[in-house]
């Protein structure tokens, strides 16, 4: 996406933008029109200034996620123009900038939409399927002590460095909402190439796959049609070759025959997508 406002000239936008008052209360898009948008804002403070309008009239500020606001902890979980986190490559929301935008454009702006990440209000959506599906056996269970000495493990540079970019993953459900399945095998398949990409992660490998592809399937995510569209929108640039990885390690779990897969079907075992 090209920079369309490359003067400082204060800009006028039209905002539609998902208004919900509950999980289950019926939602819709509400027209908001915002003046004096400086084009240094980022989209999120482009926001704050929207809330801070809608305040001062006696209105309900709209609601949505933040945190780090530094493109680090995934919360600002929006869709923009059809696009999660925006049309801006590589980039969350907290990140994008408004010089992006042109004076007088329409923007939309939506909560991610599937299945598993029901909208608890506005723009928040509920994405605590992401935590059950760590908790479930995305971590290393025993006790690793201190920081080795360095080289003191020999690791070779390549999967180093595939471990190292799996682990850019800020879990913020981008590749989710672009996927037309809702599916989440981006997410799980970085998690998963994270560690069985390294030592510390060997003993537990057979294991903390199955656990994790099993919640993963528990929690009403879509199944995977190798379409790529997760890896298109998302911002940290997670490669589709993880899910590769992730069939991978789960066809070797399943041949090891320490661990069954129980599908929701009633099957005892399948694949992951």
């Amino acid at each position: 996406m090209e920079t369309k406002n490359t003067s400082n000239k204060l800009m006028t936008l039209h905002l539609k933008v998902w208004r919900q008052k509950t999980k289950h209360a019926k939602g819709q898009l509400v027209d908001y029109e915002l003046d004096n948008v400086n084009p240094d804002m980022s989209f999120l403070e482009m926001l704050d200034i929207l809330n801070q309008k809608l305040i001062l009239k006696g209105e309900e500020p709209v609601a949505f996620d933040h945190d780090c606001r530094e493109g680090i902890c995934g919360s600002c979980a929006m869709v923009i123009d059809g696009n999660p986190h925006g049309p801006q490559k590589s980039t969350t929301a907290c990140q994008l900038h408004m010089r992006h935008y042109s004076d007088g454009q329409t923007i939309v702006i939506e909560p991610f939409l599937a299945k598993a990440f029901p909208i608890v209000k506005d723009l928040v959506v509920d994405r605590s399927a992401f935590d059950r599906i760590i908790q479930s056996g995305g971590y290393i269970s025993v006790n690793t002590g201190s920081s080795p000495d360095g080289n003191a493990i020999p690791i070779p540079k390549e999967n180093a460095d595939l471990a190292f970019d799996a682990a850019t993953c800020i879990g913020c459900g981008a590749c989710v909402a672009a996927c037309r399945n809702g599916a989440a095998m981006l997410f799980v398949s970085a998690k998963v190439s994270q560690l069985s990409l390294l030592p510390q992660g060997e003993a537990e490998r057979s294991e903390r796959v199955s656990k994790m592809v099993y919640q993963m399937d528990s929690e009403d995510f879509g199944s995977c049609t190798n379409m790529g569209s997760c890896a298109g929108a998302c911002p940290k640039d997670i490669s589709l070759e993880n899910i590769a990885r992730l069939n991978r390690e789960f066809m070797r779990s399943m041949i090891s025959g320490r661990k069954s897969y129980p599908r929701r079907d009633g099957a005892n075992e399948g694949s992951p997508a």
